[in-house]
C-alpha cells in the first residue's frame, strides 16, 4: 500500500537537473564546425540546410533562458524573497534547486515549477535532436492499478499514461486537470516497486 504521493520536489529537481545538463550543449549546436572545409565561394556546403536548424536552436535557447529569468523571479515573489540579482542560467538553474524545500511548502508553486521546468527540458531535447523515449515497463500503477506505466529513458521518469488515474491527496492535480500524470523519479519507483517486475518491455 503506497504511504504517499508522488514527490512534486522531486520531480520538479529531476526536470530542473535535466535542463542545467541539456541547456549547455544547445550553445555548442551553435558553435561552426570545425571539421567542414569551406566551398569555394566562402560558404560552408551545409551552411543553408542547417540555417533552420540553428535558427530553431537559437529561438530554444531564447526561448529557455526567457523562461528561467520569469521562473526564477516568480519563485522569488512567492517565497517573499528579494529580487533575484542577474544570472546565467546554469546559475538560476541552480538557486531554483536549493529552494526547492520551500518551494515544497507552496503545492501551486510546486507543481508550476515542475510544469515549467519539464516544458523548458522537452524543448531543449526537441532542439538537439534527441526526443526522449517512452518505454513500457512491467508493473502496476500504485494509484489506480493499471499495467500502464512508461519510462523516459533519458529524463530517468516513471509516469502513468491512464488519464482516468487518481490518487489520494486532495491538492493533487489529477483531480482538476485531465491533461496530469503521475511521475516518479525512476531509482525511487524502482526501490518501491517489486523487482522482479520493474524490467522494460518495449517502446511506446
Amino acid at each position: 500500500m503506497p504511504d504517499d504521493h508522488p514527490s512534486r520536489p522531486d520531480r520538479a529537481a529531476l526536470w530542473l537537473g535535466v535542463l542545467l545538463r541539456r541547456f549547455p550543449e544547445l550553445a555548442r549546436e551553435l558553435a561552426p564546425s570545425r571539421t567542414t572545409s569551406p566551398s569555394p565561394t566562402g560558404r560552408s556546403p551545409r551552411s543553408e540546410a542547417a540555417l533552420p536548424i540553428r535558427l530553431f536552436v537559437s529561438d530554444t535557447i531564447r526561448d529557455i533562458t526567457d523562461g528561467v529569468i520569469e521562473l526564477d523571479e516568480a519563485v522569488h515573489e512567492k517565497l517573499r524573497l528579494p529580487r533575484p540579482g542577474r544570472a546565467r542560467v546554469e546559475e538560476r538553474l541552480l538557486r531554483l534547486l536549493g529552494l526547492l524545500d520551500r518551494i515544497a511548502g507552496h503545492p501551486l508553486l510546486a507543481a508550476h515549477v515542475t510544469d515549467e521546468a519539464r516544458r523548458m527540458a522537452e524543448r531543449c531535447a526537441v532542439a538537439l535532436g534527441e526526443p526522449d523515449v517512452l518505454v513500457r515497463v512491467r508493473g502496476r500503477c500504485e494509484f489506480c492499478g493499471s499495467v500502464s506505466l512508461r519510462v523516459f529513458t533519458r529524463a530517468e521518469t516513471v509516469l502513468c499514461v491512464n488519464p482516468a488515474c487518481r490518487c489520494s491527496d486532495p491538492s493533487c492535480p489529477c483531480r482538476t486537470d485531465s491533461r496530469h500524470r503521475h511521475t516518479w523519479v525512476r531509482a525511487d519507483w524502482e526501490r518501491r516497486a517489486d523487482p522482479a517486475g520493474t524490467g522494460e518491455e518495449g517502446t511506446r
